[in-house]
């Protein structure tokens, strides 16, 4: 094929992606408010599964401050279309998440021609496991740390004389950038598996460098969860196992490349 007509295939495979999210942007758009008051704003009531399970592991523990969430947050709009624009924001951030398996399903099927059969063997299950992470991600970061940042920055207060009064364009980016940077955190592993099918990572390297790593981990822990240690290492701990992880599958790759004569 030519430069123009691998331009015209990659182009139908962007536009099927662009109107799958489209339609389940639509879908969500139509389920109002099973959208926002089961998925979107269920995180700051004390209905939500988690903040049940620390409120009852707080009783358990005799520790009051483990209960979160028990007084849920107040959210005001001061925008005249901010809750319309918000509505069809939110519902195409939903769109594209729950379009992430055909989306990486199409750019597949545009990349899947130009691999070898060893190449396409090594990559069997790759649209399972890129959208299996991304959507873990996604999952561990909306029942784990939205409700603890809400609940702590929803509740911090640098003085008694300063009430928290949260905007709706606040909260919904706050909540959909934690989901969406934990989402592609959680794709550690993939990009470790191309980088060194590249050769430009090595499992001696990763080794060498896990000091370094640890703490670039507790940064971006830092950076996408509230500033208190507890929420730091729920989510530090996790990246941590999957650069671990990482190690292994960039051993295993640069093995199989070795054994193939790469």
């Amino acid at each position: 094929m030519t430069f123009w007509k691998h331009l015209e295939e990659l182009r139908g495979h962007l536009i099927r992606s662009a109107l799958a999210v489209l339609l389940l942007g639509i879908a969500a758009f139509i389920a109002k408010d099973f959208l926002f008051n089961q998925v979107i704003l269920a995180p700051k009531e004390p209905y939500f599964l988690t903040n049940r399970a620390f409120c009852w592991l707080s009783a358990q523990l005799g520790i009051p401050a483990l209960c979160i969430n028990k007084d849920p947050v107040q959210l005001i709009n001061i925008e005249l279309a901010g809750q319309f624009t918000t509505h069809v924001i939110v519902s195409l951030i939903v769109g594209i998440i729950i379009a992430v398996p055909y989306i990486v399903w199409e750019i597949w099927r545009f990349i899947r021609p130009g691999l070898n059969e060893s190449e396409r063997a090594n990559s069997r299950g790759a649209v399972l496991v890129i959208s299996g992470l991304f959507l873990t991600g996604i999952l561990f970061a909306y029942f784990l740390i939205v409700p603890l940042s809400i609940n702590f920055l929803g509740s911090y207060q640098v003085s008694g004389l300063v009430e928290n009064q949260i905007a709706l364009r606040s909260f919904i980016t706050t909540v959909t950038t934690i989901t969406f940077a934990a989402g592609i955190l959680f794709e550690l592993p993939v990009f470790v598996f191309f980088l060194s099918k590249a050769g430009i990572l090595t499992p001696a390297t990763m080794r060498k460098q896990r000091k370094l790593a640890f703490v670039l981990i507790i940064a971006l822990a830092a950076l996408i969860t509230p500033p208190d240690i507890f929420s730091q290492i729920m989510v530090g701990v996790p990246l941590f196992i999957l650069y671990e992880i990482s190690i292994r599958i960039s051993q295993r790759t640069i093995d199989k490349a070795q054994a193939q004569g790469v």
